[in-house]
């Protein structure tokens, strides 16, 4: 099994030579002449200053960036902050529906989400977090590049999506809301953990999708247009999800990549993601089981309908089985008892554990290698990255797999 499974583990050298082709892409993207067919897009996000714990008011956040939709509440004050949510589906209909349905059944869920909380009477600043691929031309202007995550609405790719969120909110005439700005969740993690700790410089996420964002010197952002209001810094927003999508993984790419890849909405689009994210993270797992026990390695070369059926392993059974203590399989035991897989003994499920681990250590290693890159190019003694999304959060030796990754990579002095 180790043997075969080779492939899914990437040596030092290896991650080396990514962080020294993902840094080559993002010098490409920051400038001028070469940011039109940069991969990686290092697009300006016009925030130019991170917040220093000092702000108070009461917000409203929007958070559009998978499956599900946050609508928030924040109330900030001097000593706390205080912040009351609702999480709305968004229903495969509305996803592959027009883009007029989509941002309308946001303005409704927003609706109800102010009548619940007894604020729609009041004027207030909203924030919206929108984690798609966006070309910025100002705070409250985002032009969609492309739908990625399984999303595929009708005539938005190329629309400023905040007109289209205003659009749909003066359609129903019941709402006083001024919105403020437009961001991504990788940018949005690293000014709310700004918000707490003054070294924060980095935001990651590594959840549906993945991406990152960091505080570049303006100087460097050829494509900054705006004035220097005075930190002489801006956020960029890397879009490193699309990296690779040239063939600058392909060393590095299995099987299992070529086949998620092809058989996804945007096939040849977002392959460093999907190397990395929860969206993709369960299926690349059962393809290697289900080659494994093809091989007769697995089951006794008895898999089942259930483990052959695209889709039919969770992400989240990649968490559950490794967060099984050493020694005990009862995670593992249960999940490939849903899956109908008959005899299963103990050595199958320490395989099987190991396979998941092999999955879930390459994407912590793809993750660290980013940051990492991130982390020598900004050459800062100190620095402190945000990171959120379901994977990091719920996966349990990520963070310690991120820590360990990341330490073998940076320079010497920078903690």
């Amino acid at each position: 099994i180790r043997d075969r499974c080779k492939d899914l583990v990437l040596d030092i050298s290896k991650l080396k030579e990514i962080s020294r082709r993902f840094l080559n892409d993002i010098h490409k993207g920051l400038k001028k002449e070469t940011h039109p067919s940069a991969i990686v897009k290092c697009f300006v996000t016009y925030v130019q200053d991170l917040p220093n714990g000092s702000e108070t008011g009461k917000f409203l956040a929007l958070d559009l960036g998978g499956t599900n939709f946050r609508v928030l509440l924040i109330e900030l004050s001097k000593d706390h902050f205080e912040m009351r949510s609702k999480i709305f589906a968004i229903p495969q209909h509305i996803m592959l529906g027009s883009g007029e349905q989509l941002f309308d059944h946001i303005a409704d869920c927003l609706a109800k989400f102010m009548k619940q909380e007894q604020v729609t009477g009041e004027t207030l600043p909203l924030g919206f977090t929108f984690s798609f691929p966006l070309t910025q031309k100002g705070l409250t202007k985002g032009i969609l590049e492309r739908w990625t995550k399984g999303f595929n609405c009708s005539n938005v790719v190329g629309n400023d999506v905040v007109q289209m969120l205003k659009d749909a909110i003066a359609r129903r005439g019941d709402l006083q809301i001024s919105v403020m700005a437009i961001l991504n969740d990788s940018t949005g993690t690293l000014m709310s953990c700004a918000w707490v700790t003054r070294y924060c410089r980095i935001g990651l996420i590594v959840g549906t999708g993945s991406n990152a964002c960091y505080v570049e010197k303006q100087k460097n952002a050829e494509l900054f247009d705006d004035v220097d209001k005075g930190s002489g810094n801006v956020l960029i927003n890397l879009e490193w999800g699309a990296f690779g999508d040239d063939g600058a993984l392909d060393f590095v790419r299995t099987d299992y990549d070529r086949d998620v890849d092809v058989n996804s909405v945007n096939p040849g689009k977002q392959l460093h993601e999907k190397m990395i994210s929860g969206m993709y993270m369960g299926e690349l797992t059962r393809l290697a089981l289900e080659k494994l026990t093809k091989e007769g390695l697995l089951f006794q070369g008895k898999g089942s309908e259930a483990l052959f059926t695209r889709g039919n392993f969770y992400t989240k059974y990649v968490s559950e089985i490794e967060s099984d203590p050493p020694g005990t399989l009862t995670s593992c035991r249960e999940i490939l008892e849903e899956l109908d897989i008959q005899n299963v003994t103990d050595q199958d499920c320490i395989n099987v554990r190991y396979v998941c681990e092999c999955v879930s250590k390459r994407a912590a290693d793809l993750a660290s290698t980013g940051i990492a890159t991130l982390l020598n190019k900004m050459n800062e003694s100190r620095v402190t990255v945000a990171i959120d999304g379901s994977v990091y959060r719920y996966h349990p030796h990520f963070h310690d797999l991120m820590m360990k990754t990341i330490s073998s990579l940076v320079n010497p002095g920078i903690i």
